[in-house]
């Protein structure tokens, strides 16, 4: 039984939803595929590429938490559960999803103004924030959004990590010198409140955070592979419990809970705070992605391996929703452990899954000895991360070679500082969206000319312009937003040469044009037929070509306008500019074809323009001639005297004419028969009218255009003689 139309109707329809969610089963049970690909011989070094991951992520987790001013606890949380969920459900073999600086910060600065730090509401709203963003990030991802971070420019991620490691630096004084004052999302307030406090600042702890950088600097420098990180907690771990140091005022961490990441329980159905907390879980969710998309590509293209960047989007956001449900808070990709992960010979995506269970077992065994970790020593290591996030080199990258990029990365860069962090990633974003649009809608569009050797076609810089055409190239989407632009730039190049009546537009790099960039060529095209010219057009791809067929400019244009970019200035040249403008108006060679033409200047004797139009010009169409010469075509009665040059002459000529070329009129014109009716006649009749006022100016008075020329000649069918 065959279907009827309106069930195949409906079964198209189907087919993108049917597509959907095979795309949904390919992502949520991309586990099977990772397990069910793993090699035996992988196991080891991923094993070992965990174990050292896990011992940069441990002091880091710790640390990160108390930016966000959560439980440390919560931290450890968060990178065992994001990092096992996150290598079994991203794109990247090496891309380590926990806990970060950037995200910590922005959880704080997006809760700081509902509830209070430490207190029960402030660990649940961090909850649902990372369950929200796990969902933002999960729904791009199912719904093929992944393009969408190629909208945000790297210099926004540059600008707002330069702004964090500032902001963090600055929340951090107050843990390292011990101060006591509540915690305020605003710089200036922090600062204020810092410098007020100063007199009660804890000398211990300002020594032991500043010996925690020296040290960690010291290892950096001259043993980069060591963890310094761990090494100076473990190092002021042991100086506080050897001289008890927390007798003494200095702040411990206290002992961790020994247990798997527990179960929270989340306010999901709180509508209210949903809303309080939606801006910033979106601007989390955007940056994270950016962030870690940057990342896994910066791997990819030294791995060779192939991403996915939709696969990416929900491995990413079932980190979160795992790591909101088990305690944790808002997690993202992390250069540094990514980095490290490759580094230490990681192969696939277990070895980020590994180093989350080599964190866990960290917890269930060494919990106990976190009693005598110091929060100063925290805030030193806190310090020297936020001073590695200002990209120093990156922003001098961008400051030498984009003034765009810089004004954004300067903006983001202060908006950090300024705004509501969350307010401040956002407004980066947009101005990096509007950006694109402002470049997008202002494509280029510059007349070119061969370069030296006729191959390219170059910039036209000051060069010399062919008189008769204009030839511009048009280089992006002609879509509504650039179609002014682009014709406004048409419009001054035909005002800057007035005397080129014909435009060849070269569209080989525009690959959009929808109906708004028809409207506008169709504009330019009565433009220039207004004004007794024409329009042509080399290369245009296919896709904009099926585009103007089923609007219909290809019809307007005409089929024959359309032309291949290797034959285009050989038609144009052969087949619509006339050629005595090139032989006695024109003193340039633009194109290779003019290079073999000769070239004349009038004699003295001409007349100028303005004599031209003294005398009234007789004029015959062609079939008037032709009706002439098969009546009273006897030999005498008509002299037709062709007036192009010789190599034209011998290409094709009426088969009575004889040669005379207009170069020579004034000195052998003379020597014509005046009893004769004599017919001029030349390619398209602009050089026969100028003899024929030549011969008036002479005494001539049976003077005769042929009106068209041997164009008009051979449109009708007539003879041609050819020599």
């Amino acid at each position: 039984m065959q279907s009827t139309p309106i069930s195949q109707i409906r079964m198209r329809a189907a087919e993108p939803l049917q597509h959907w969610f095979q795309h949904m089963r390919e992502y949520l049970s991309h586990p099977a595929e990772v397990l069910r690909g793993y090699q035996r011989q992988d196991l080891w070094p991923d094993l070992l590429a965990g174990l050292t991951v896990a011992i940069v992520l441990l002091p880091q987790a710790i640390a990160y938490a108390l930016i966000a001013e959560l439980p440390p606890q919560t931290g450890l949380y968060a990178a065992i559960v994001a990092a096992i969920v996150g290598a079994l459900w991203g794109s990247s073999a090496h891309l380590h999803t926990g806990p970060t600086n950037a995200a910590s910060l922005l959880v704080l600065s997006t809760l700081l103004p509902i509830y209070a730090p430490g207190s029960p509401e402030f660990l649940a709203a961090a909850g649902l924030m990372a369950v929200m963003v796990g969902i933002a990030r999960l729904l791009m991802g199912l719904a093929h959004l992944g393009v969408l971070v190629n909208f945000v420019s790297d210099s926004v991620v540059i600008g707002f990590t330069a702004g964090a490691g500032v902001l963090i630096s600055v929340n951090q004084l107050k843990t390292l010198l011990r101060l006591d004052f509540p915690s305020s999302p605003a710089l200036f307030t922090t600062l204020s409140e810092t410098f007020r406090n100063l007199p009660k600042a804890h000398q211990t702890s300002l020594l032991i955070g500043l010996g925690t950088v020296v040290v960690m600097v010291l290892i950096q420098r001259f043993k980069p592979k060591w963890p310094n990180g761990l090494i100076a907690m473990v190092l002021a771990s042991i100086c506080v419990a050897i001289f008890h140091l927390e007798l003494q005022g200095v702040s411990v961490l206290g002992e961790l809970p020994r247990n798997l990441p527990p179960l929270a329980r989340l306010p999901l159905f709180d509508l209210q705070l949903v809303g309080r907390i939606s801006t910033g879980a979106l601007a989390v969710a955007a940056i994270g992605l950016v962030e870690a998309m940057s990342i896994a590509r910066t791997i990819a293209a030294q791995s060779g391996q192939h991403l996915d960047s939709n696969q990416e989007f929900v491995g990413q956001g079932l980190a979160n929703i795992a790591a909101g449900f088990f305690s944790g808070y808002t997690c993202s990709g992390s250069f540094t452990r990514t980095a490290v992960n490759w580094n230490s010979g990681g192969r696939t995506p277990l070895s980020s899954l590994f180093s989350g269970l080599w964190v866990l077992l960290a917890l269930l065994i060494f919990a106990p000895l976190t009693a005598y970790l110091p929060r100063s020593a925290l805030a030193g290591l806190l310090l020297v991360t936020a001073y590695r996030m200002i990209d120093q080199r990156e922003i001098g990258r961008i400051w030498r070679a984009s003034r765009g990029d810089s004004l954004i990365m300067i903006a983001t860069f202060g908006a950090t500082l300024l705004l509501p962090l969350e307010f401040a990633v956002l407004a980066g974003m947009i101005v990096s969206f509007v950006r694109y649009i402002v470049k997008t809608s202002m494509p280029a569009v510059y007349p070119v000319v061969p370069d030296p050797n006729f191959l390219h076609f170059v910039p036209q810089v000051n060069q010399p312009a062919c008189p008769q055409v204009g030839v511009i190239t048009i280089s992006g989407s002609l879509y509504f937003g650039a179609a002014h632009h682009v014709e406004e730039n048409i419009r001054s190049n035909m005002e800057a040469h007035p005397e080129q009546r014909y435009l060849l537009l070269r569209l080989h790099l525009v690959d959009h044009c929808d109906i708004s960039g028809i409207h506008m060529l169709e504009a330019i095209v009565r433009l220039y037929r207004q004004h007794g010219g024409d329009v042509y057009m080399a290369g245009v791809r296919p896709a904009v070509r099926d585009q103007m067929r089923l609007i219909g400019f290809d019809t307007t244009l005409g089929l024959d306008h359309f032309l291949t970019r290797e034959d285009a200035v050989s038609h144009l040249f052969h087949k619509v500019i006339d050629p005595s403008v090139c032989i006695y108006e024109c003193n340039a060679r633009v194109f290779a074809e003019c290079q073999a033409l000769p070239k004349y200047k009038y004699d003295i004797t001409h007349p100028d323009q303005a004599t031209l139009q003294v005398h009234t010009l007789q004029q015959w169409l062609p079939s008037e001639l032709m009706s002439l010469l098969e009546t009273n075509g006897e030999e005498g009665q008509y002299l037709i005297v062709d007036v192009r040059e010789p190599r034209e002459y011998q290409a094709g000529h009426i088969p009575q004419a004889s040669l005379l070329p207009l170069r020579l009129i004034s000195s052998q014109g003379g020597e014509l028969p005046r009893e004769q009716n004599v017919v001029l006649v030349c390619r398209s009749g602009r050089r026969s009218r100028l003899a024929a006022y030549i011969l008036q100016d002479m005494g001539y008075t049976k003077i005769y255009n042929l009106v068209g020329g041997m164009l008009a000649w051979e449109a009708a069918g007539y003879p041609v003689a050819v020599e």
